[in-house]
């Protein structure tokens, strides 16, 4: 493989580091305004095609800079519309000569679905996931490195070329889920840049509300981006009591359910926010009997809190099996005729395994880092 570029990739840049990378080549300010408008209004990352910009600039810009996106291994289209990308990170830390096998320990899956009038893209923050929760076909696979903020980024750009994006035409992209492979705010410090230039309005100007940030319950990180960003915050919760919790999502055990629940009310508190999303995957007998639904009325009854149940996705080798239509209509109802609203995701892309809980990018070999039943310290960036 060869050594990585040396040049700046401008999808890493928030609006604030692109100014300053502008000034460092003694250009003035506006020049990053015009490569904001062509990177993310137009989509266009041949500095040729960017007219407006003097032509010593445009090729000042070819020697130190470049627009550099993960390459596409993989396309798979579902029966019901999702569509699922096999991306490979090398293209980002140098290239692989032509016709060299996929290194597994650099790749991620990201997903399309698209419904009537909404189109969202679920996208990757980490090579794997230490987090270890039993449930999770990516947790099982270990963890490798943090994406940096052109690979967390660079996903998006992609999938708007992909999906046929058209300068001033309708938005396919409407909103960003961060809920594919890893942990986002274990990559605290490159999650964060990441949304800020999704929301920017000479970005991908999407709505704050439309981009929604998922943890499974780093407490301190979740008290820090109150501070720091105003995303949509979604919570893998899981269980209505530690017990439980700790078995299914291992971080548990070092942030039990209220001082998790505490950071949520104060993140809506700080952010104005509407209401948290709480994920919750149905398993069969496990966590989806009637007393465990009492028990979440009890956690979240009067607080705004939305809960969204999750039918469980099956993957190799798994112990657990998803709850019955049956069961998971009946949790439903005891949960909103208790005043906690409740849905029930329809499960989409389940025949590419592109279904929630299924993306493991086939990473197979990588680096087995695991958060396990001792609780290893998690290095988190912030």
């Amino acid at each position: 493989m060869n050594a990585a570029s040396p040049k700046t990739n401008l999808l890493g840049l928030t609006r604030p580091e692109l100014e300053a990378f502008i000034a460092q080549m003694g250009e003035k300010p506006f020049r990053a305004r015009q490569l904001l408008k062509w990177l993310y209004k137009r989509a266009e990352s041949d500095f040729d095609q960017m007219t407006d910009l003097a032509k010593s600039f445009r090729e000042r810009l070819k020697e130190v800079a470049e627009v550099r996106t993960p390459e596409i291994r993989m396309t798979q289209v579902s029966a019901d519309g999702t569509r699922k990308w096999l991306l490979s990170m090398e293209s980002l830390r140098g290239k692989a000569k032509e016709g060299d096998p996929i290194d597994a320990s650099q790749a991620i899956e990201m997903v399309f679905i698209p419904e009537p009038g909404r189109g969202t893209l679920c996208i990757s923050s980490q090579l794997g996931c230490a987090m270890d929760c039993t449930f999770c076909s990516t947790a099982q696979q270990g963890f490798n490195r943090n994406l940096s903020v052109a690979e967390i980024v660079g996903q998006v750009w992609l999938a708007n070329k992909e999906l046929g994006y058209e300068p001033g035409g309708n938005r396919v992209v409407t909103n960003i889920v961060f809920m594919g492979m890893g942990e986002p705010l274990a990559n605290y410090r490159n999650v964060v840049p990441a949304t800020e230039i999704l929301m920017d309005d000479l970005g991908f100007d999407i709505s704050r509300r439309r981009v929604t940030v998922s943890t499974s319950g780093l407490v301190p990180q979740m008290l820090k981006l109150a501070e720091e960003t105003n995303c949509a915050l979604a919570v893998s919760l899981h269980a209505p009591n530690d017990e439980l919790r700790d078995e299914l999502v291992p971080i548990n055990r070092k942030h039990k359910i209220a001082e998790l629940l505490d950071a949520c009310w104060q993140y809506v508190n700080k952010q104005n926010a509407r209401s948290i999303t709480f994920e919750y995957v149905m398993l069969d007998g496990v966590n989806d009997k009637p007393e465990h639904a009492f028990e979440l009325v009890r956690l979240l009854q009067g607080r705004p809190a939305k809960v969204n149940l999750i039918p469980f996705n099956p993957f190799p080798g798994t112990q657990y099996k998803r709850s019955t239509p049956a069961a998971i209509e009946r949790f439903r109802d005891i949960c909103n005729s208790h005043g906690v609203i409740a849905t029930t995701r329809r499960t989409r892309g389940d025949d590419i395994d592109a279904a929630c809980g299924q993306l493991v990018g086939r990473v197979r070999d990588r680096t087995t880092v695991r958060l396990g039943s001792k609780l290893i310290s998690v290095a988190v960036q912030t």
